[in-house]
């Protein structure tokens, strides 16, 4: 498990779309398995206050042939965390210094934790107003666990299982 590290939120910063966009180009070294890779988490919703750590979903046609291809990932200077409790990711993170800047959450094309992150994100980026609110609910768990980033994360975890469930079917009814 990933040791708990202090929370800092920042206001949004419109240079994590380029950077979101640098770090997801160097992940096609694990070649033609890699199909797409989307920029999520609140770094990837203008607007936002977020922890300033850029969140991939990469979405690849077989997770057993990206097993074999690990190492060219931690070649890129990731660590390695299985899992990291849900079913089906391949999860890395990358720090600079003591200061985590990156997560990756690789899943196979067909998970349905791909749609379940894009409606998230996506209700965000077209709902200001509960993004705003999302961003209260993060300052406020940020005020009660200021030194504790697993803290914080179960606090505003019922915040967005509540905002899930209305992200979901908001997405659902969208053109695609």
């Amino acid at each position: 498990m990933l040791d708990a590290i202090p929370v800092t939120l920042v206001d949004h910063d419109p240079a994590w779309a380029a950077r979101a966009a640098q770090l997801s180009t160097e992940l096609g070294v694990v070649g033609d398995i890699l199909l797409a890779v989307h920029h999520i988490g609140s770094t990837s919703v203008p607007g936002m206050v977020a922890k300033p750590i850029i969140d991939l979903l990469p979405v690849v046609s077989d997770l057993s042939v990206l097993d074999q291809r690990l190492d060219r990932i931690s070649a890129l200077g990731y660590e390695y965390h299985g899992e990291y409790g849900i079913p089906g990711r391949r999860f890395f993170a990358k720090h600079v210094g003591d200061t985590r800047t990156v997560h990756i959450h690789f899943f196979e094309q067909g998970s349905d934790q791909i749609d379940h992150n894009l409606a998230f994100r996506d209700y965000m980026r077209s709902h200001p107003d509960v993004a705003a609110a999302y961003g209260d609910e993060k300052r406020r768990a940020r005020a009660l666990f200021p030194q504790d980033s697993h803290g914080y994360t179960k606090e505003k975890a019922a915040f967005i299982v509540r905002t899930s469930a209305d992200a979901h079917t908001w997405y659902a009814a969208q053109p695609r």
